[in-house]
This record gives C-alpha cells, sequence and structure tokens, in this order.
C-alpha cells in the first residue's frame, strides 16, 4: 500500500531522473537506497572533518608545553683552570754520542773475530785480530838490533869519559841507539793495527769479514755504536729558538719502542740556520738504559718550555671552527614564557690557544666554571632548549695514548 507521502517524493524524484542530470540512471534507485547512500556520504563526511580538526583539539586540549620545541640532549663539561705547560714539537733523528764503522788501516787477513754481533763491549777491547807473524818477528828482530844499539851507546859514554874515544865516535853510537829504537817502535805499531780494538765502549753489530778472509785497508769490519746516552737532532724555526735555552727538558716517544717515553734535556744547537728553510738543529741528549733506541731512528720529540701557566682548556669537540670565528655553547639557566626554570644555549665567540692531545687552551672568551657543550652542539643555536646527559664522556685527555682494538 502506498501512502500519498511516497506518492509525492516518487513525483518530485521521477521528475529529477527525467529532467537532471541523473536522468540516465533512473530506475536503478529506490527511496531506500537513496537514504543509504546519503547516510554513508555524511559519515564520510564527518571522519574527514575529525581526521583534519582531531590534532588542533588535541592541541588545544594538551598541557602547556607538550607541542612546543622539545630540548636537545647534550653532553657538557666544566671549562676550569689546569697547569699548561707550552710544548714544541718536532721529528727527531737518533745519533750515537759516539758511533763508527770500525776498519783496518793496513791490508791483511783475518786471524780470528774475538766478539759475537750484539755484545756490549768495553773501550779497548779486542775485535779482530789479522794474521801477524811475519811482522811479529821483524818486531823481534829490530827489538834485539835496539838493544845491542843500547848497549854500544853505553860503552861509547863510559869511554868518553875518560877521553878512550872521540866524541864523533860517542854521537854516531847515539845516533844508532835513538834510529833502532825507532824502527823498533814503528815495527811495534805495524803490529798494533793489525789488531782492531774499541775505541770507545759500545755495541758492536753485524761483523762484516769471515775468519780467513782477506781485507784491504779501509775496509769496515764492524760498526760500533755507543747508545746509552743517545743523542736526538731536531729542527726548529727561527722564532722558536728564542724559547729555548740549554737544559731544557724533552720528552721522546717513537713506534719502534711502543708505549715507551724517553727523557733528555737540550744539550746544544747549531751555530747557524739552515738557509734554506731558515730553521735550526737543536741536539738533545736522551737517556737510553735498556739501549731500545738505535741510532738512524726516528721519533717525535716534546719540548717543554717555560714554567707551567693556569689556563683554561676544553676538549677538542667542543669547538666548532669557522671562518668567521670559533664557538662554543654555554649552558645557562632561564625561564620560559611560563615561567617555568630551564636549561638553553648561549653561543659565545672564543679566542683559542695552543693544542695538546684531547685539550684546547682559551685564551678569551669564558671564565672558569662554565658549563660548555662538548658533543651535540651541531643540533644548537643560540637560546636552543637542552637537556644534560653525561653518561658518556669523550676523550678529554693531554697526552693521549692511542690503544689497538
Amino acid at each position: 500500500m502506498v501512502t500519498g507521502r511516497e506518492e509525492t517524493w516518487r513525483a518530485r524524484a521521477g521528475a529529477a531522473f527525467e529532467s537532471g542530470p541523473l536522468s540516465h540512471i533512473r530506475g536503478y534507485f529506490t527511496p531506500r537506497m537513496w537514504k543509504m547512500l546519503l547516510f554513508v556520504v555524511g559519515a564520510l563526511v564527518l571522519i574527514f572533518v575529525w581526521i583534519i580538526l582531531s590534532p588542533l583539539v588535541k592541541y588545544m586540549l594538551a598541557p602547556k608545553g607538550t607541542y612546543g620545541p622539545q630540548p636537545q640532549t647534550v653532553s657538557t663539561v666544566i671549562a676550569h683552570k689546569t697547569a699548561w705547560q707550552t710544548q714544541l714539537t718536532s721529528v727527531g733523528t737518533l745519533h750515537a754520542v759516539d758511533g763508527a764503522d770500525l776498519a783496518s788501516e793496513l791490508a791483511g787477513i783475518v786471524a780470528a773475530i774475538t766478539f759475537k754481533p750484539g755484545d756490549d763491549v768495553e773501550k779497548g777491547a779486542l775485535l779482530v785480530q789479522l794474521r801477524d807473524d811475519s811482522d811479529r818477528a821483524q818486531l823481534a828482530a829490530l827489538r834485539a838490533s835496539a838493544e845491542l844499539a843500547r848497549l854500544t851507546y853505553e860503552r861509547n859514554a863510559a869511554l868518553l869519559k875518560s877521553n878512550a874515544i872521540s866524541k864523533q865516535a860517542y854521537d854516531t853510537a847515539f845516533a844508532a841507539m835513538s834510529n833502532s829504537r825507532a824502527l823498533a817502535d814503528s815495527q811495534a805499531a805495524t803490529v798494533a793495527k793489525k789488531a782492531i780494538r774499541a775505541p770507545f765502549a759500545g755495541r758492536v753489530g753485524i761483523r762484516l769479514v769471515d775468519v780467513g778472509q782477506y781485507v784491504n785497508a779501509g775496509q769496515s769490519v764492524v760498526t760500533l755504536q755507543q747508545l746509552d746516552p743517545i743523542y736526538v737532532d731536531f729542527s726548529v724555526s727561527q722564532q722558536q729558538l728564542a724559547m729555548l735555552k740549554v737544559g731544557d727538558k724533552v720528552s721522546l716517544t717513537t713506534d719502534a719502542v711502543a708505549g715507551g717515553t724517553f727523557l733528555g734535556e737540550i744539550s746544544a744547537w747549531d751555530s747557524k740556520a739552515d738557509p734554506a728553510t731558515r730553521n735550526v738543529r737543536v741536539r738533545a741528549l736522551i737517556r737510553n738504559p735498556d739501549k731500545k733506541l738505535l741510532p738512524g731512528m726516528f721519533g717525535t720529540v716534546v719540548t717543554n718550555v717555560g714554567a707551567a701557566r693556569p689556563m683554561i682548556t676544553l676538549p677538542q669537540t667542543a669547538v666548532t671552527y669557522n671562518p668567521y670565528g670559533d664557538t662554543v655553547f654555554v649552558v645557562t639557566k632561564s625561564k620560559d614564557n611560563d615561567g617555568v626554570e630551564q636549561l638553553t644555549a648561549e653561543q659565545r665567540f672564543v679566542i683559542l690557544g695552543e693544542t695538546r692531545g684531547d685539550q684546547v687552551a682559551v685564551l678569551n672568551g669564558l671564565s672558569s666554571k662554565d658549563e660548555v657543550v662538548s658533543s651535540g652542539q651541531l643540533k644548537l643555536k643560540n637560546g636552543t632548549a637542552v637537556t644534560v646527559n653525561n653518561s658518556v664522556r669523550l676523550p678529554n685527555d693531554s697526552a693521549p695514548t692511542p690503544v689497538q682494538q
């Protein structure tokens, strides 16, 4: 049974289908279907409006500060004064205090070698003996002639007192004795040269000859080096030379002795500068009790200049290096718009001095006890709110030692 209202609705809908843009789908939708369609469209509109407006509603209902800029987490260090020792760092080369490649003055055949490579020998110790049988025999003959000449001279001296011989005969006997002694001494020197001895105490190296080998005059047989103490030569600029004085303490490190530091002091420097580099060669005497340092090695020489001074220091990671000036961020206390106390980052320009290990000296721009951001400053700007987390500490050592993993 169809009511009057449904007839009216059908009449209107039919007119719409017949004359409107939906006339081509007339007959496919019943009034119930149109109601469901309008309900679905209305639900979709409500969902769309809720998605758009819900963040705004949450923002308006949320506590103040919930959706504002969040504090950045950083690590900090306290700037404080430490004893800062000015240092000069150079690369040096080690030299023996006494060192030589020992060679034979005379040619001959090696009769004996009395050392082992690496031995520490005393001054005058016999190292290599050349064959000297014929030389010793000739020395014995010359000494016998010298003894006969001495006896002849003594007899002539006694006869001269009684005027039994002439003064000329006496002088001839004296000259013969002197000549015989000189010939014997010359031969003794030749025999001594056949024995190669250590001219000073030191450590011998690897032998360069073998028993039975013929060596020429001037041929090296072994090297001898005095290792304790040992010299290190390094160069400084002409400006830095004025900062040094004889007796200044130095320390030497080298990768040849891992983890070892050798101490010494400046003993002298050259009397002229290198005209090509304007550098001056400086020599320091280094203690080497274990004889681990060898001539020819190189190492890093650190020279302490003057007395230590109190200086504000920071880890180098705390500094942002810029062409227009170096800056740091200092953590300060302030209040936000609601009067709540918070920590903020304040950017400051600083003037830096020398570096030492992980540290850098600050000459101006900071005061003692300032709390400085040591990591995380790349995400900061002036006035950014921060929170401090120092659970992890960055390196801040004045003399770091690399550790192999």
